[in-house]
């Protein structure tokens, strides 16, 4: 996990660097790193999730 945040900084410092505009490539993985970053998370919460959505269930009639 350490090495896939280091890619995150290495990447973003390079396109901070640059002056000229993002290609389409770059575009994509960006948004690949987001997609894998809310995967995670959701993985992460999946149980507080699953108990709270158990909870209203529980509640509703």
């Amino acid at each position: 996990m350490l090495k896939f945040f280091a890619f995150v900084q290495v990447a973003a410092d390079s396109l901070r660097r640059r002056e000229e505009g993002q290609t389409m490539a770059e575009y994509g993985v960006v948004l690949a790193v987001i997609t894998i970053g809310v995967l995670v998370a959701l993985t992460a919460l999946s149980g507080g999730i699953s108990g709270a959505l158990d909870r209203v269930t529980g509640i509703l009639p």
